[in-house]
């Protein structure tokens, strides 16, 4: 592991424990050369699905994409940076669990809808507005109609 410091190749261990309910090691290291200390974490490579868009390209999965739209969605609203993380974690182990070699678009957008419905209602309708494409506002306001129904049936 390369010190982030000085860029010295060679360091020890010093700590090792899980995190995040055994899925990942955090190590906290020490440099050999300049002494100073930083932490790494450690997780099991999975082997996730190929993602196939609406056009038919298809790119490698990428956790990084699903936590930018929560973050955008999220933007401004009472959501803690860990509950993000932890909602980007359920999809991406969902995903997963499917066992498929290759996935939709369309199915990684419907976990984020999912998951968003349950955390925060304007997050929801910020990241449906974007993701569903709404082209006026008469769409627009069928889903909050929709939203404000399945509210009242609670």
């Amino acid at each position: 592991m390369k010190c982030p410091f000085c860029d010295e190749l060679e360091d020890k261990v010093v700590d090792s424990r899980m995190a995040k309910e055994g899925e990942v090691i955090r190590r906290r290291r020490e440099c050999l050369g300049c002494k100073r200390r930083y932490t790494t974490y450690e997780r099991v490579e999975e082997i996730l699905p190929v993602v196939v868009k609406k056009d038919g390209r298809r790119e490698s999965f990428d956790r990084t994409k699903i936590l930018s739209g929560l973050k955008k969605a999220c933007e401004k609203r009472p959501i803690s940076t860990a509950t993000i993380e932890a909602v980007t974690d359920r999809i991406e182990k969902r995903i997963q669990e499917m066992g498929e070699s290759e996935i939709e678009s369309r199915v990684v957008g419907e976990e984020v809808m999912k998951e968003l419905h349950q955390l925060d209602q304007v997050a929801y309708v910020r990241f449906a507005s974007v993701y569903r494409e709404f082209k006026d506002i008469d769409q627009f306001m069928d889903e909050l109609k929709s939203l404000a129904q399945q509210r009242r049936e609670r």
